[in-house]
């Protein structure tokens, strides 16, 4: 499972590393202003030999101590880009990438600390806490990093009323799904959606009786609905690039959770319903 973590990680960092290679769009959507382009080429045997190349060794050989030297790298990396945006006021789509990189890799290497049943069962608290963590990561992941992505590589709204009906649509749609999952997981699950304050109790209501994650559906919907509204094969491949890391690195680890505290109970419901596509039966 980390296995495969690692291995997701080095083929991004080497289709990242070949994209600035072949496409001078895409190169100057990274840049720092007033940091030279040998200054950034500099990076390149350090992301290769520490991180690449180590990250492809860990995904066959369970060493954790390769775990923690690239923790380290990414760590410098992202200091290093965070303190470069400050100096030049710019590279901010490079600071995000590592900043990310920093806590994909703090995942990895503490996965165990990430899931903890919720401290309370107070609906009132746990729906105040949801509202916060829906505020957050929406903040992040539909209005940030998009924007980012948006400014480094200079894209405009540029499509038909056709397809700016479709995409608003879209994200609406999606948006209360999220919404309304959230609401059922405070509601019957005695918890948050987040998994260090997660449900007590199995949820299979609402949205879960026809898919598995409609949290997760919800979110990489709504990213395709903003690549839709401004026409960004860049934003799409965001939301898809969210979709496999969910699918291939949080969601074996939270359903390993899943099934070892509901037992018999989630892994039946893990056989009746899907996890991406909605299942039209209801599950009982």
């Amino acid at each position: 499972m980390k296995g495969i973590a690692y291995l997701i990680q080095a083929t991004l960092i080497l289709l990242w590393w070949l994209g600035l290679s072949i496409n001078s769009n895409f190169f100057q959507a990274f840049q720092f202003p007033s940091i030279g382009q040998n200054a950034f080429n500099s990076f390149f045997a350090p992301d290769i030999l520490i991180i690449t190349v180590l990250s492809l060794i860990r995904a066959y050989k369970p060493i954790k101590d390769l775990e923690l030297i690239i923790l380290g790298g990414f760590a410098y990396a992202s200091f290093y880009c965070i303190n470069a945006t400050v100096l030049t006021n710019g590279g901010y789509l490079a600071t995000i990438l590592m900043t990310l990189g920093l806590f994909y890799n703090l995942f990895l290497v503490y996965q165990t600390k990430a899931f903890r049943e919720s401290q309370t069962s107070s609906i009132l608290i746990n729906g105040i806490k949801t509202i916060i963590q829906i505020i957050c990561v929406w903040l992040i992941t539909l209005v940030v990093f998009p924007s980012m992505i948006i400014q480094g590589f200079d894209l405009t709204q540029n499509q038909t009323n056709l397809f700016s009906i479709i995409s608003i649509t879209l994200f609406v749609f999606f948006s209360l799904l999220g919404l309304f999952s959230a609401y059922t997981i405070v509601a019957k699950g005695e918890g948050t959606p987040l998994p260090l304050d997660q449900t007590k109790k199995l949820v299979i209501s609402g949205p879960y009786r026809y898919v598995r994650n409609p949290m997760a559906v919800a979110g990489i919907g709504q990213g395709i609905a903003i690549s839709i509204y401004f026409s960004s094969i860049h934003i799409l491949i965001y939301s898809l690039i969210g979709a496999i890391i969910w699918q291939f690195v949080v969601r074996p680890l939270e359903e390993k959770n899943m099934s070892k505290r509901f037992g018999k109970d989630y892994e039946n419901y893990k056989k009746s319903v899907y996890c991406w596509i909605p299942k039209l039966n209801k599950t009982k």
